[in-house]
């Protein structure tokens, strides 16, 4: 006879329980299961993570091997194809991504997500400038360092003799770039030459400094992104005829970001060499970080409350959501940010990690992280503003409250047409100096240790157009809940109209049907002879 057990209540025989044992023992070895599961899937981020503190313990190895600039460059070079790889991505990503993105999202969707992203830019980096403003008067980086200047360090100067005007003039013509094809490698860019104009009263010739544009080595991605998104939005409006081309750049896009998730493997080898060739270049450590200590400090803070407070309580603010979940899931662009120092180089880390770990739609994050990329520069407008101060403080230079105002306006302004490469921002320095008449030639102070400073700027940087794209999903998922919700109350009031026009049909009927009845009424009284089935029948006739 069979025998029986009994496990909740049910009766079973007893061969099932050793299936229930060895079911047992699977749950001793799901801990191992777990973990191999976290492994594969986090694998990426800490090999990434790796990559930076063996690459830095790889730097200051070598390092005392005292290496000479070939060598130097040769140990550099893993780290060198991982930037070139990277950038060479950046051109059919950032193209097909946002013809793709503005074409697949309607017009009426796309005014207003852009809308909101631009708003959304141009506020966090007014704060941004903010509180760089207001870090730099509390610490003062440049009170007392007054004798602090190039030569004592050893440092080359950097020329800028750029107008403040022609500066914006360059960004307005580089939204519109002459050739497209150009603007894949060139960028304009306003020179300056001295023209005689005549001869004054003494015979003395007279020199004027005219502005003439030329084209300097770098992408034009300003132009590029204008470009793309228009054209998306043409291919849209061509309905049926542009079909085929959306579906093309579509196909084009996912190739590229296949190509992006071979790269991302080599992320980490590169990082580590280009974490660690910075180590090796480094000059005099010690004589900058105590001569300009303050200014790092300030600038780093500065990063560190916009990334990790205001960012993310604003995210918080419109989702409702844990901003540092969502930020979890993005290690690995954060580390490539903080190694190649370039938010262009990580924008295909980002668009993978964004939308495959944090679940961004794909039309969001490939329509929006581009221009994110190219305009949003939250921690450059910090390091800007703090060093314009630094430079006031260093000259003994007292700011009033508008050329406080005016160095909050140009930051915000000229952090949009700073370029995605390392040491992009150094330069945009110059364009707040000369609006607030500050001379130039401290600049060089700047470039000391932006190497420092700009690793934190980038990852700031590239967090701000993560969590935009976080918002703007969560926008669009509620609009498309409250056009459903109202596509479903549309049709529940067209279904109660049918039901009325339903029920006012039957009324109309039966008040038709009443004189017929009151004439068969009539009929009984007339003829009561009759039957009743004759009646009716004579009466329908």
């Amino acid at each position: 006879m069979e025998k029986k057990n009994e496990i909740n209540g049910h009766a079973i025989s007893e061969c099932a329980v050793p299936v229930i044992t060895a079911a047992a023992k699977g749950d001793s070895k799901s801990f191992k299961d777990k973990f191999a599961v976290f492994l594969k899937r986090n694998l990426l981020v800490i090999l990434t993570v790796s990559g930076v503190l063996v690459g830095v313990g790889l730097g200051m190895m070598v390092r005392s091997m005292e290496l000479t600039r070939a060598e130097m460059t040769y140990f550099a070079f893993p780290g060198e194809m991982l930037l070139r790889m990277l950038k060479m991505i950046i051109l059919p990503l950032v193209v097909c991504s946002l013809i793709s993105g503005a074409a697949s999202l309607d017009t009426r969707s796309l005014g207003k997500l852009g809308g909101i992203a631009v708003g959304y830019f141009f506020v966090t980096t007014l704060i941004a400038s903010a509180i760089g403003v207001a870090l730099a008067f509390i610490i003062k980086p440049g009170v007392g360092a007054s004798a602090l200047n190039t030569n004592s360090l050893g440092l080359q100067s950097v020329s800028t003799s750029k107008e403040t005007t022609d500066s914006f003039l360059d960004l307005a013509r580089n939204l519109f770039p002459a050739n497209l094809v150009a603007a894949a490698f060139r960028t304009y860019a306003t020179d300056y030459k001295m023209v005689a104009v005549g001869n004054d009263t003494n015979g003395t010739v007279i020199y004027q400094k005219v502005p003439f544009g030329m084209e300097s080595d770098g992408m034009n991605i300003l132009g590029l992104v204008l470009f793309a998104m228009v054209f998306g939005v043409a291919l849209k409006k061509l309905g049926a005829e542009g079909e085929e081309l959306i579906r093309f750049f579509n196909a084009f896009n996912e190739a590229t970001m296949v190509l992006v998730s071979w790269i991302m493997w080599y992320v980490p080898v590169g990082i580590m060499f280009l974490v660690g060739s910075k180590m090796v270049e480094m000059e005099d450590v010690v004589l900058l970080v105590t001569s300009l200590g303050k200014y790092i400090f300030a600038s780093i803070l500065g990063h560190i409350i916009h990334g990790s407070l205001v960012l993310p309580l604003i995210y918080f603010a419109f989702t409702r959501k844990n901003p540092y979940s969502f930020l979890s899931g993005l290690i690995t662009p954060f580390t490539t940010a903080f190694a190649t120092c370039s938010s262009s180089a990580t924008l295909p880390s980002m668009m993978k990690c964004v939308e495959e770990n944090n679940g961004v739609d794909k039309h969001i994050s490939r329509f929006i992280l581009p221009i994110g990329a190219t305009v949003n520069m939250d921690g450059a407008a910090i390091f800007q503003c703090v060093a314009a101060v630094f430079i006031a403080q260093l000259n003994n230079s007292e700011l009033n409250a508008g050329q406080i105002f005016t160095i909050l306006v140009t930051a915000t302004a000229s952090s949009v047409g700073a370029a995605g490469i390392p040491a992009g921002g150094i330069i945009t320095i110059a364009i707040i100096l000369e609006a607030i008449g500050l001379p130039t030639n401290d600049l060089s102070l700047m470039l000391a240790v932006d190497w420092i400073v700009d690793r934190t700027t980038t990852v700031v940087n590239v967090e701000g157009d993560a969590l935009g794209a976080g918002i703007l999903h969560h926008i669009n998922q509620e609009d498309m809940k409250k056009r459903k919700q109202g596509r479903s109350e549309g049709r529940r009031e067209e279904e109660l109209a049918e039901v009325q026009v339903e029920a006012a049909a039957h009324v109309q009927a039966e008040e038709e049907m009443s004189p017929l009845v009151t004439n068969q009424g009539r009929g009984q009284v007339a003829l009561p002879g009759r039957s009743a089935e004759k009646e009716d029948i004579e009466s329908v006739f």
